[in-house]
């Protein structure tokens, strides 16, 4: 039996990783038998590739192989592709057609993404991994397969069986022997060698000299999560192989090429289309709040002024004619539980005083306050609602059940 390093050569496998090298060593040890295999890892680690060693090493390696996608396949046409059909069963079944199962008796079948297949077709697959038979789609006729079938998925089997999208007695069928395929962001020091070996690739496709990397670059390649893995890998450094002019690559230069990654720690986020979020309502509140603490005190200021330019302000008078103007404290609390202390300015006119106190009395009505923001807020953005809700900070529904609310006409 080949070594592990001569597998990787033969198979263009590139790393040096304890996981990676322990799948290799799997898949050849269960090579010879006819168990069948399940293969999971992330979407772009490589898992197309472990079928083919497996079929390599098998007797079945003089015989048919054949790969499907089966996420890739309509779920109208997949039983067809998989079992075949009799002419006449469908339209467009224009003849008789053998299925893959069919096609590959004696041979090797890759069902890649196994667990985007429909419910109906699990049950299929199911028979034909217990009893070797299946049923073209058309026919009542059962026919026999020896067929060794490898399954790969990136999907979560466990959960999708809870969540009962996948058969359960499927997933332990197939799940005889498991293979797991490691992430590229747990091989990190794989991934500068698989830059350097596509580098090389596409320096001679393309017929220039390879990309190299500083290692400043080299360090940032290997701290980046790789969510598409050794693909997305791949990809970028295509990109970089052609785009680039100078063949030498900076660490602020590779981050061009790579996505800005979302932070992974948590964070707190609001529904802005929910009609009864909490903190939404309470953002207009606060807002009108202070707005109405902001009127108050400029309404102070210009009758100090007022009075200023008439010259009737008098330091501690009798009393006499009074306008008695009341605050909003500093705290949330207090908008609602109390009143700040009155402030007193007293008015001479002709030289008679009067003895009379007038009290102004502003109404505190939260649906009134908030009705008159949003009028205002409309006639300072032209009755653009968009512009208004962000003056008012809520979301453009939330105004529009506003309007709805206080029948305000645009």
């Amino acid at each position: 039996m080949e070594d592990i390093r001569t597998i990787k050569q033969r198979f263009e496998i590139i790393g040096n990783d304890i996981k990676l090298n322990r799948a290799i060593e799997k898949a050849v040890q269960v090579a010879p038998t006819d168990f069948t295999v399940l293969i999971t890892g992330e979407s772009g680690v490589g898992k197309e590739i472990f079928p083919r060693i497996i079929h390599s090493f098998s007797a079945r390696k003089h015989a048919q192989y054949i790969a499907v996608n089966c996420g890739g396949i309509p779920e109208g046409t997949i039983d067809s592709e998989l079992f075949g059909h009799e002419k006449g069963s469908f339209t467009g079944a224009l003849a008789d057609r053998k299925g893959y199962f069919e096609v590959s008796d004696g041979g090797t079948i890759f069902l890649d993404e196994v667990g985007e297949l429909p419910l109906s077709t699990q049950a299929k697959l199911l028979r034909v991994l217990e009893a070797g038979e299946f049923i073209r789609v058309g026919s009542s006729k059962v026919q026999k397969t020896n067929v060794r079938v490898i399954a790969a998925t990136n999907v979560d089997l466990p959960a999708a069986v809870k969540n009962g999208k996948f058969r359960e007695d499927l997933y332990y069928r197939i799940n005889t022997i498991p293979i797991s395929i490691p992430a590229l962001r747990e091989r990190k020091e794989d991934i500068s060698l698989l830059f350097r070996k596509f580098a090389a690739d596409f320096a001679e496709k393309y017929r220039m000299p390879p990309i190299r990397l500083t290692e400043d670059a080299v360090q940032i390649l290997e701290n980046y999560r790789w969510p598409g893995n050794v693909r997305e890998l791949k990809n970028i450094t295509e990109q970089i192989s052609i785009l680039e002019q100078e063949r030498t690559v900076d660490a602020l230069r590779l981050k061009e090429y790579l996505p800005v990654q979302n932070n992974t720690l948590p964070a707190l986020t609001s529904n802005p289309e929910s009609d009864h979020s909490f903190a939404t309502e309470r953002e207009i509140l606060y807002k009108i709040l202070f707005d109405m603490k902001k009127d108050m005190n400029d309404l102070k200021h210009l009758v100090y002024d007022i009075m200023q330019k008439e010259h009737t302000i008098k330091p501690e008078p009798e009393p006499s004619t009074s306008i008695v103007l009341r605050n909003l404290y500093e705290t949330p609390q207090s908008e609602f539980l109390g009143q700040a202390p009155q402030k007193t300015i007293t008015v001479e006119k002709n030289n008679h005083i009067e003895d009379t106190e007038a009290v102004v009395e502003e109404s505190l009505s939260l649906e009134e306050k908030e009705k008159e923001m949003i009028v205002k807020a409309l006639e300072k953005n032209h009755g653009k609602r968009k512009l208004a809700a962000q003056d008012l900070g809520i979301s453009e529904r939330t105004l529009y059940r506003k309007l709805k609310e206080y029948d305000i006409e645009i």
